[in-house]
């Protein structure tokens, strides 16, 4: 709508309204642009169709406000926060209700360190989900390996952290050192390459990956996917002490084990032979005590069966007397002598024993038996 003034005299005057319609339209005519600032002031609400936002810039302090559909701002996934630098593009253009300049985006992308972390974050997501930093497939430290790799930076004061701290807890421990680049746009490829070679060895059972601390920039490479993926198929056990304790680099996520520290580290991959000494020392005198105490019981439990077997032959001829007698006992309770004896007589006529007074008849003669002897009798 084209905009129109009124005409006092020789005087054309605009109302507020002409004027910011006016503005709007020579500003709609602008190309779109890239705005760099940083974020602040961040508004957004399920309720509204707009997020709202500032754009300041560090240096000078100015600002410019900033409007973008939330459906948009949602796809974008950017989960921004105060004070991170991006990068928005877009047009200008005027609020005509209160004369007020904006500038509508159509996309929003970090920029500089915001930018890196973003893609760390996806990169997290991503190798989260294929199971690389799964609790479940961390492998233990072997108590006693027999060589330990070591991949660290050329003349890193990490490494001389980590093999002054295996060798005075351990002076026998065997150590096989591969320096690499740790920084830098080749250290991720040499990195990988280093902790192929220390793997493929023989008789290493565990590797440590570290390096001192640095800026964010600086560790950049022990977050790069082909490293983290190359810590992830080790086939032994990695041991990750890459920077300072506040420092997460995803190889750390990756890793079996973590360590705070490159000192951390040492300890982590050895024990202190001292203690080894001392616990074999304490085993060993435990192992005496219960060799004597077995030898002591075994002893006892010999002269006890000694004991047994001396006196088992007159306790066997003892059981067998008692039984014999028991039996004979019971013999001659049933015995028909030991009837007579208690006055009872056995009646014999005919050679036969009489169970019946009809039996016999007047004037027979018959045999009677008692306990001590016997006569004969005539039946009256």
């Amino acid at each position: 709508m084209k905009v129109e003034p009124i005409v006092y005299g020789d005087r054309k005057v605009y109302s507020v309204p002409a004027f910011s319609r006016g503005i709007a339209s020579w500003l709609s005519r602008l190309p779109a642009v890239w705005v760099e600032g940083e974020v602040t002031e961040l508004r957004r609400s399920p309720a509204w169709q707009t997020v709202f936002l500032t754009l300041k810039d560090p240096e000078s302090g100015a600002t410019l406000p900033v409007v973008i559909r939330r459906d948009r701002f949602d796809r974008l996934e950017l989960d921004l926060a105060d004070g991170e630098r991006v990068h928005a593009h877009g047009r200008a253009e005027l609020y005509e209700a209160r004369g007020e300049l904006s500038f509508r985006a159509a996309t929003i992308e970090r920029f500089g360190l915001g930018e890196h972390l973003a893609a760390l974050e996806r990169l997290k997501k991503k190798l989260a989900t294929e199971g690389l930093f799964a609790p479940g497939r961390k492998r233990p430290l072997p108590f006693l390996p027999r060589r330990i790799g070591l991949v660290t930076g050329t003349d890193a004061a990490a490494k001389q952290d980590v093999l002054t701290t295996i060798t005075t807890r351990f002076p026998p421990a065997r150590i096989v050192v591969a320096e690499t680049l740790v920084q830098g746009a080749r250290a991720a490829a040499g990195i990988v390459e280093a902790l192929q070679l220390v793997a493929g060895l023989p008789e290493v059972d565990v590797i440590i990956l570290t390096r001192g601390g640095g800026s964010f920039e600086d560790l950049l490479p022990f977050s790069d996917e082909t490293v983290v993926r190359a810590v992830a198929a080790c086939p032994v056990p990695v041991v990750s002490a890459v920077g300072h304790e506040q420092d997460t680099p995803l190889c750390d996520l990756a890793a079996d084990v973590r360590a705070s520290t490159p000192t951390a580290a040492g300890k982590l991959v050895v024990p202190d032979l001292a203690e080894v000494l001392e616990r074999l020392e304490r085993t060993r005198a435990g192992v005496e005590r219960g060799a004597r105490r077995t030898l002591e019981t075994q002893e006892q439990r010999l002269v006890r069966s000694h004991d047994r077997l001396r006196r088992a032959p007159a306790l066997a001829v003892e059981r067998k007397h008692a039984r014999l007698e028991a039996t004979a006992g019971r013999l001659r309770a049933l015995s028909p002598r030991a009837t007579l004896g208690r006055g009872y007589a056995i009646v014999r006529a005919r050679d036969a024993i009489l169970r019946s007074a009809a039996a016999v008849s007047a004037g027979e003669r018959i045999e009677v038996e008692v306990g001590d002897g016997g006569f004969g009798a005539v039946v009256e």
